[in-house]
């Protein structure tokens, strides 16, 4: 094979029990009586040493023609085969390798002390490899797999560069390394008890009052960990690992579950410790506005999922993130991305009133006396409409959307129920032990159609994942099933309840567009709540906005256009957005700016 090409073997999807081993049999090396593509067996007589089962395969890299042959990807029925040809520009070897026919990663952040440091990438490309090896709880391999690995032998691959003295340091004990885990709903897994036991174990640096009272998680110190919401557990988990004394603080997806104030509260704690106590943080975000407040400065990850990942060197977050965006790496001389991602220039659509699709009256809820009340004002939405739906954490959005889906009753008011609503709830729970395919085969029988691989399964990244059970699914993957489910229904009115968490950008883009065109195309209405502004502003036509007191009593208004909407939501959590002049994506203003003084005094506040 071509030096700067790699093979690279799926061992959850190769089935030889399933197969006839089409890889081997028309791989042009092995009818000419070579040994490319063998099983395991075959090539190990040690069982130790075998990288996957002993009927699975193994393919020799020496031997392989490379991507330009590619025979056995097309000829393996469970798409468990990549030959990919590396990106020129990869003059170094890998910094880890898992094993011949496995991931490989290529570069390292470097963590900066009293700075953040951003990673942005897709998922599966190697950011959590990297902050492992970081954290000291893997030794990079040099790609030299079939060796142990040596210290030496990395510290003399980065003598020299930004990160010798930190690895130095590493291989000396020398730093200490807090992590917040990217799936916070696996906590109460991992610890039964009390919130507030949980805390006082971390508490090393004194600062666990200040904490709970500036993530505001008071009410639910003397609750049990295993009753406590997604957007509770992640700021538990925050404050849990800020709490800690260490030299080096990862925190992987700050966002998911949270609300924008409580985004930009979590953003403007972690510069202050990394500051005012020149800690290195190195943070994981899909929120390309809070990773833009929050970092001096941005790695870029691109690659392949699952087969191999890039990290360039640092950039400045503007222009690394606008580079992300375009799909172009000015530095690297690389496209990453076929299609940039574009924004609107002007935020509002003009929407003409259509047929009106929804039709709902003045709503009440409660929850007892004493308990929280919603009160929704009457509205209506029209077809072929995405309706965004804003509001801060605990103000009643989940509820008015159970209340229109018919899952929870009104105390005054009535809903249609005549409608087909298809519902895609906030929290995700599959406990289903059935297969990907098999699940979304039993929601519609378009499934596997030309229509539905292009409208739903292509967009939403679903093929590579068809053949998993739904219970072995990560959170991401959990997420587009959820959203394939909700778009494959027949309804009438489709309410998607935070679907961008844990997508990462591309995933967030692709979903939104889903949703979008499906909306588009079958004159169908949706309503959409979510708290990522990217997807809100890519998303909706109008705006329904939710303001009160969080957790004691909640108030929607009537649908409102995107501006008059953003202005009102937006004000009340006293943010400013401005739009990048050469991308026009919505980004934070500093708070106290000029801009965001301004902006304030004119009553702008979505985009000047």
């Amino acid at each position: 094979m071509a030096e700067d090409s790699i093979a690279v073997v799926d061992l959850d999807k190769c089935q030889p029990d399933r197969c006839n081993y089409e890889c081997a049999n028309f791989c042009p090396p092995n009818r000419t009586g070579k040994e490319c593509i063998v099983t395991q067996e075959e090539r190990f007589e040690d069982a130790d040493r075998m990288e996957g089962g002993p009927d699975q395969i193994h393919i020799s890299e020496e031997i392989c023609l490379g991507e330009t042959c590619g025979i056995c990807v097309e000829k393996c029925p469970f798409d468990a085969i990549e030959i990919i040809n590396l990106p020129q520009e990869l003059d170094d070897d890998p910094v880890h390798r898992y094993g011949e026919n496995a991931f490989s990663l290529y570069g390292l952040p470097a963590p900066e002390e009293g700075q953040v440091t951003g990673i942005l990438g897709p998922n599966g490309i190697g950011k959590t490899t990297a902050v492992r090896i970081l954290a000291d709880e893997m030794m990079p391999n040099l790609g030299r797999f079939d060796t142990d690995p040596d210290w030496e032998a990395v510290l003399e691959e980065y003598r020299g560069t930004e990160l010798q003295t930190y690895l130095e340091e590493l291989r000396d004990g020398d730093v200490t390394v807090a992590r917040k885990p990217q799936y916070v709903d696996k906590i109460p897994d991992r610890f039964d008890g009390k919130t507030r036991q949980l805390l006082e174990r971390t508490d090393e640096r004194g600062a666990l009052d200040d904490l709970v009272e500036r993530f505001g998680i008071g009410p639910v110190l003397d609750q049990d960990i295993d009753s406590i919401s997604g957007g509770e557990l992640q700021r538990v988990a925050m404050t849990a690992t800020l709490a800690r004394d260490a030299d080096f603080y990862f925190l992987d997806e700050i966002t998911p579950y949270l609300d924008i104030g409580q985004r930009v509260t979590a953003a403007r704690i972690i510069r202050e410790l990394a500051e005012s106590a020149d800690r290195s943080m190195l943070v994981v975000e899909h929120d390309l506005a809070i990773l833009d407040l929050l970092a001096d400065g941005v790695h870029l990850a691109y690659g392949r999922p699952g087969a191999f990942g890039v990290i360039t060197p640092p950039k400045s977050v503007r222009n690394g993130i606008n580079e992300y965006l375009s799909g172009y790496l000015e530095n690297e001389n690389m496209r990453i991305r076929e299609e940039a991602i574009t924004f609107e220039e002007h935020a509002p659509r003009q929407v003409s009133a259509g047929n009106v699709a929804v039709e709902y009256p003045a709503l009440t809820k409660s929850y007892g006396e004493g308990e929280f009340t919603l009160e929704v004002e009457g509205g209506q939405i029209n077809e072929a409409e995405v309706l965004g739906v804003v509001g801060p954490n605990g103000i009643g959005k989940s509820t008015f959307a159970q209340l229109l889906a018919g899952r929870l009753e009104p105390d005054e008011g009535e809903i249609d129920q005549d409608l087909d609503i298809a519902y895609k709830p906030q929290y995700i729970e599959i406990d289903q032990h059935m297969r990907v395919d098999a699940f979304l085969r039993s929601i519609t029988d378009d499934f596997g159609s030309s229509y539905w691989n292009t409208e739903i399964a292509q967009p939403l990244q679903i093929d590579p994942i068809m053949e998993q059970n739904l219970t072995d699914l990560s959170g991401g993957e959990r997420q587009r099933v959820a959203i394939a489910a909700c778009l494959s229904e027949d309804a009438d009115l489709y309410l998607l309840d935070e679907p961008s968490a844990h997508l990462d950008v591309e995933q967030r883009v692709l979903a939104t567009s889903a949703i979008r065109r499906y909306a588009e195309n079958h004159d169908a209405t949706a309503l959409v709540i979510d708290h990522d502004i990217y997807m809100i502003d890519l998303l909706s036509d109008r705006l329904l906005v939710f303001d009160g007191e969080p957790a004691d009593h909640g108030h929607a208004s009537t649908p409102q256009p995107m501006r008059e909407g953003m202005n009102e939501f937006l004000g009340n959590l006293d943010i400013t957005f401005r739009r990048d002049e050469r991308t026009k994506r919505p980004r934070v203003n500093k708070p106290g700016s000029q801009l965001d003084r301004e902006q304030k005094k004119s009553g702008e506040y979505y985009y000047n």
